[in-house]
């Protein structure tokens, strides 16, 4: 009966048509009021349909009437219901209130074995893994209970029962293994990690020894075998961890093993009491790296264990024993530098060693090298390749050595440009052409911000980025899956304030699912900063439904590690779904489209309810909730030629129009929307407490927020204290007024000045964007100023409207001089012939040999430049008080 009632309310999710759902429900409940079942589909409904409130108290009335929990209705809509709205707990409560009718029920106590395993809920866990075990005899609930007191105790708090439950857990997998039902190497990392955390490390050598019952299932798990050699380090066993590498070697080639047993070696070095002790030791494993190096498919690995070994023990001051790693890396690279991966094989090793004398060690083996491999590169792939690494080296050793003059960085330029983007292999889409663009690309933003670090000097820094752009462009041109020439020319896109062409770039990159939380920081936030709302937020949204997704999607890959039984992944899984719901991206992405709803036009009535009904709530921090975050962002996407820890040589860094968002930036656009929570609402109180807050968070930013972001939220601030003055009819507003007022008209464009092109690719759209933006807020004061009838109202409307009419004016002016000038600046001054410029080579290669590349990228930037002013004067256009 029940289920026939229900059916055409199921029948409408199917579709999946809500609101259709939501009538049907409202249909049955006027003609049965106490339809429990109807009611737990309604609260689900509700949930679904972004109503928390209304979906809670429905939801709660439901679960507080006991005897409707015996219907599997009710379980279902109500537990789908409390799911939706992110409240564990409460499924909990609806299953617990279940089972009190069918104790025994299986299922009932898996569901909450499953609902709590998902949110982290251990002590939940534990107890209905005990359970389980009371009601069945399967074997699978023994390791859930052995996993759960493993992860109980590992996450508590108390120092008491947590030592008790891993005990327990311990005697669990031992009855286990007697019994014969360990059986997967699933059960046994499970069984190693109960031992670990309680530093029974003695007794995990035991569990994992060649001859014990195990061995066979260790033998088969390379992981396990390296886990086994990296044991017998951690007791001191150095010999027995030296075997276990050389009998795991003898079968294998792993890099990881290969460094546990040089780490051993060195150790036993240290420990020696004599030289011909200490001899026989290296002797023994450089005979086994000259072993494997003679066998096919391991020659690489035990190569470049050489140089690990001779790095390592220069490091522990054994150096004598085993002579030069510099002459092992050039052997290594004769051998190997034909293959792409080479120079990050050594890269490592080169820069654990910088004393002058190494480095001019390697700097002559370089000049001896290297003309031959330029002269040969067009004989193959393999020549080419070859070039390629020892260029990339010779870029390394540039960075090393400190050279900080700019021609010394663009000597050469011209044939790494001629290989890269013109020859036949380049045509032929080589990709050893593509990396010496990339290199060559490289070198010259490397030698703008060297040649034009000064502040006067920008306009020449602008104009060399606009070269290197015409080189990744001319490679982009070439190999469209270059992953790195488009990541570099989105930076220098970004650079130039050309935000269009950055995006579309962008999109070619197909980035989705995590890598919005790892390289979305690459271009979220840009397009608000230049004006290209729509754009931005349309990026914003899709970060933001990954994010809403994910939340859905892992909890249910949790359950699916338990009830396949692989266990191993379930640390894993859980801690990549902390630091995904805990991200420093999601919740930059999450103000970013806060701030993007802040520029959308409503009329007064829609401004203040939008702003009223803001859930201010859910977006505070405080210094403990922004410490718990999360960087999961990947600036070594990059390609870096040069450690990071050189700042004058890092082009991540170097190429960063803006700084990258990070807790000050959270903290202070998660405190904007509540400023203008409590303005609307009239809670003065609450407001002076948000503009302190905001206040100290912007005089301590260090330099971590854009002054355009700066200017904004102090422009925040002062909206904020405009409002408080303007409560009290008897204050005067006209000073503050006044101030705020020429905040906006000094970012605005002049009408007395000519614009340049170096303010425009600089500041001048980034300020022209903050100020209009800060207009929409203040627009928003006075539609509250007018709600509360406060005399106030009147004074600002007026001064915005003249203000506005000021913008429109000046703002169209620059759109007209953008549209006719811009393309013809752009050559007259980024393209023009100087004879002092050192990068004439560069201009004459992409003027000459790239010129319709070259003309592509100034009709792009000259775009993107039009795109961003017509926006933001559609922007003022809709702005009216």
């Amino acid at each position: 009966m029940e289920g026939r009632q229900l059916r055409p309310i199921y029948d409408a999710l199917e579709l999946p048509d809500t609101k259709y759902a939501e009538e049907e429900c409202e249909k049955l409940l006027r003609k049965h009021p106490n339809h429990y079942g109807a009611q737990s589909i309604k609260a689900f409904i509700l949930a679904r349909s972004g109503r928390p409130n209304e979906a809670l108290l429905l939801g709660q009335s439901v679960l507080n009437t006991p005897s409707a929990m015996a219907s599997a209705h009710v379980q279902q809509g109500l537990s789908l219901a409390f799911r939706a709205l992110g409240r564990p707990r409460e499924e909990i409560m609806v299953y617990t209130a279940a089972l009190s009718f069918s104790p025994n029920d299986e299922s009932l106590h898996t569901k909450v074995f499953k609902t709590a395993a998902r949110n982290s809920m251990f002590k939940e866990q534990h107890h209905a893994a005990i359970q389980l075990t009371k009601l069945s005899k399967q074997q699978k609930y023994v390791w859930w209970l052995v996993v759960s007191l493993f992860l109980q105790a590992k996450h508590s708090k108390d120092d008491v029962s947590a030592p008790v439950q891993l005990k327990l857990a311990e005697r669990l997998v031992e009855k286990a293994v007697t019994d014969g039902q360990l059986t997967s190497t699933e059960e046994l990392r499970v069984y190693l990690d109960v031992l670990d955390i309680q530093d029974k490390h003695e007794q995990m050598t035991e569990v994992m020894a060649d001859n014990g019952q195990l061995a066979a299932m260790i033998s088969n798990d390379p992981d396990l075998v390296t886990q086994r050699i990296n044991l017998f380090i951690k007791i001191g066993a150095y010999n027995k961890a030296i075997m276990a590498a050389i009998a795991a070697l003898e079968s294998r080639d792993n890099w990881a093993d290969y460094k546990l047993y040089i780490e051993a070696v060195v150790t036993l070095v240290g420990q020696a009491a004599d030289a011909e002790a200490k001899h026989s030791l290296v002797a023994g494993i450089s005979s086994n790296f000259e072993k494997w190096a003679g066998v096919r498919g391991k020659a690489r690995g035990a190569k470049l264990a050489q140089v690990a070994l001779a790095t390592r023990m220069h490091e522990a001051g054994h150096g004598d024993i085993v002579g030069s790693p510099e002459a092992l890396i050039w052997d290594y690279l004769t051998e190997f530098q034909q293959k792409a991966i080479c120079y990050s094989d050594i890269m490592q090793f080169i820069v654990a060693r910088r004393e002058p004398s190494v480095l001019e060690y390697h700097q002559a083996q370089l000049e001896q090298r290297l003309p031959a491999a330029r002269d040969s590169a067009t004989n193959s792939d393999d020549a080419a390749q070859a070039w390629v690494n020892l260029e990339k080296i010779r870029y390394l050793l540039q960075a090393l050595m400190g050279e900080t003059d700019p021609k010394a960085w663009m000597a050469g330029i011209e044939p790494l440009l001629k290989f890269g983007l013109g020859s036949s292999q380049a045509r032929k889409k080589q990709p050893s052409c593509s990396d010496m663009a990339f290199i060559a690309s490289q070198r010259i933003i490397q030698a703008a911000f060297l040649a034009y670090s000064a502040a006067d000097q920008r306009e020449q820094l602008h104009s060399a980025l606009f070269k290197a752009l015409c080189v990744l462009e001319s490679g982009i041109q070439l190999n469209d899956n270059s992953f790195l020439l488009k990541l570099y020319a989105i930076r220098l896109y970004l650079y130039l304030s050309c935000y269009e062409r950055a995006q579309t770039i962008y999109d070619t990159l197909r980035i989705k699912h995590v890598q919005l939380d790892t390289l979305g920081h690459l271009i979220i936030g840009h397009g608000m900063a230049l004006g290209c709302f729509a754009l931005d937020m349309e990026l914003c949204y899709n970060g933001v439904t990954f994010y809403d997704r994910f939340q859905s999607k892992m909890p249910r890959d949790i359950e699916a590690v338990y009830q396949q039984g692989t266990y191993s992944n379930v640390q894993d899984f859980l801690e990549f779904q902390s630091n995904i719901v805990h991200s420093v991206q999601r919740e930059c992405t999450h103000r970013y489209a806060l701030r993007g709803e802040g520029f959308e036009y409503g009329n007064a009535k829609e401004t203040l309810a939008r702003w009223e009904e803001a859930d201010v709530s859910s977006i505070e921090h405080s210094e403990q909730t922004l410490s718990a975050l999360h960087d999961n962002r990947d600036v070594s996407v990059m390609g870096l030629l040069t450690p990071k820890d050189m700042a004058q040589w890092d082009l991540e860094l170097l190429t960063q129009s803006t700084p990258i968002p990070g807790h000050d930036f959270i903290r202070a656009f998660s405190l904007v929307p509540q400023v203008m929570h409590y303005l609307v609402c009239a809670d003065i109180e609450s407001l002076q407490e948000k503009l302190s807050e905001l206040t100290l968070v912007v005089d301590n930013t260090n330099d971590t927020l854009s002054r355009q972001d700066v200017l904004f939220v102090r422009g925040i601030i002062d909206v904020g204290s405009l409002y408080i003055q303007a409560s009290d009819p008897q204050n005067e507003i006209d000073d503050q007024l006044s101030r705020l007022l020429s905040v906006i008209r000094t970012n605005l464009p002049s009408n007395e000045l000519d614009p340049s092109l170096f303010s425009l690719s600089s500041d001048g759209i980034r300020n022209l964007s903050a100020a209009a933006e800060l207009f929409t807020y203040m627009l928003a004061l006075k539609h509250a100023l007018s709600a509360q009838r406060l005399p106030a109202a009147n004074a600002v409307g007026l001064a915005l409207s003249q203000l506005r009419k000021e913008a429109l004016k000046s703002v169209n002016t620059l759109r007209g001089w953008v549209d006719k000038n811009t393309r013809a600046l752009v050559e007259e001054q980024w393209l023009a012939e100087n004879d002092d410029d050192i990068f004439a080579d560069v201009k004459r290669f992409v003027v000459g040999g790239q010129k319709q590349t070259t003309s592509m990228v100034t009709k792009a930037c000259t775009t993107s430049w039009l795109r961003s002013v017509k926006n933001l004067l559609s922007q003022w256009e809709k702005c009216s008080s």
